[in-house]
């Protein structure tokens, strides 16, 4: 690609936890002067339909985005698709296993908190809680500061509802992965040195994830993300180019839950493209995407 594209592959709207609803986010791409978007909410893919059916082509480019949360023996994974056919079966099939897992979630953490701290709720808030597409922690905790049990959201996740401790069910990424290529997509592993809490993964951790994930199928990394170091970045770009991976760009935009601007990836002060990025736009280009044209 001879023109860099501005663009943002990582963004959640109120499908799973972020603020803005999926007919906004053509608004704001083109406020942050995105020319290629891609939604990515939490084990969904309801708001890329959304989309899908109402974007024209003066809206930027949109490709088809998941974000799956995944776990095994080794660890916690969040597994990204890209350019996938939302209809189709084998993802679908993983958006309801991990649509299950997070309401059993939201179950247990509304009984911890019940029984911990004595935290009770309104049988309505409680139904309208279980009516969102993916409610998580951001909602409980929201929740909990309207009802005067936190100072913020932030203050209850993290002195309350990170407290709750209980045999959690996860996608396994293999799961992920195969969906995500049965169903026509691109996998690629979202925030890669980023992981539960603090942990930070590099070096020998980060190679023996990559061979383990790569076997299963993995195509890409995000490479850039809002939050990574120069070093984490020139870090991933070499695994990425070491085990000939695609590379990727996103925010992990929330709207207002979370202090990240939309487009903020890194990639301004990335000049020269790595070849895996070229890589990648030149791939997607060849699938079905909305709106308007990448340039």
């Amino acid at each position: 690609m001879e023109t860099p594209v501005k663009f943002d592959l990582h963004m959640h709207t109120t499908v799973s936890d972020g603020t803005d609803a999926p007919e906004r986010m053509p608004e704001r791409a083109r406020e942050a002067g995105l020319r290629l978007f891609a939604v990515t909410d939490h084990d969904a893919v309801k708001g890329c339909r959304i989309l899908r059916d109402a974007l024209t082509e003066a809206d930027p480019a949109f490709l088809t985005g998941v974000e799956f949360s995944c776990k095994d023996e080794q660890g916690k994974y969040h597994i990204l698709g890209y350019g996938y056919d939302p209809e189709t079966e084998p993802i679908q099939r993983v958006v309801r296993t991990g649509h299950g897992f997070r309401m059993k979630k939201v179950r247990a953490r509304l009984d911890f908190l019940k029984t911990e701290f004595g935290f009770t709720f309104p049988e309505e808030e409680i139904a309208a809680l279980f009516m969102l597409d993916n409610p998580g922690k951001p909602h409980i905790g929201n929740m909990m500061v309207k009802y005067g049990y936190a100072p913020s959201k932030e203050k209850a996740i993290t002195e309350y509802i990170n407290k709750v401790r209980f045999r959690s069910e996860y996608v396994r990424p293999e799961e992920a992965i195969r969906g995500i290529l049965g169903s026509g997509g691109i996998p690629v592993l979202a925030h890669p040195a980023f992981g539960s809490g603090d942990e930070l993964i590099v070096g020998q951790e980060m190679d023996a994830r990559l061979k383990r994930l790569t076997a299963m199928g993995l195509q890409g990394v995000e490479a850039f993300y809002s939050g990574f170091t120069p070093k984490i970045i020139r870090q991933m770009l070499d695994f990425a180019e070491q085990y000939g991976l695609y590379v990727t760009a996103g925010s992990d935009y929330h709207g207002t839950n979370k202090l990240i601007p939309l487009g903020d990836t890194g990639l301004d002060d990335a000049m020269p493209w790595p070849d895996g990025l070229h890589r990648f736009l030149e791939e997607v280009r060849t699938r079905t995407m909305y709106g308007g044209k990448i340039g």
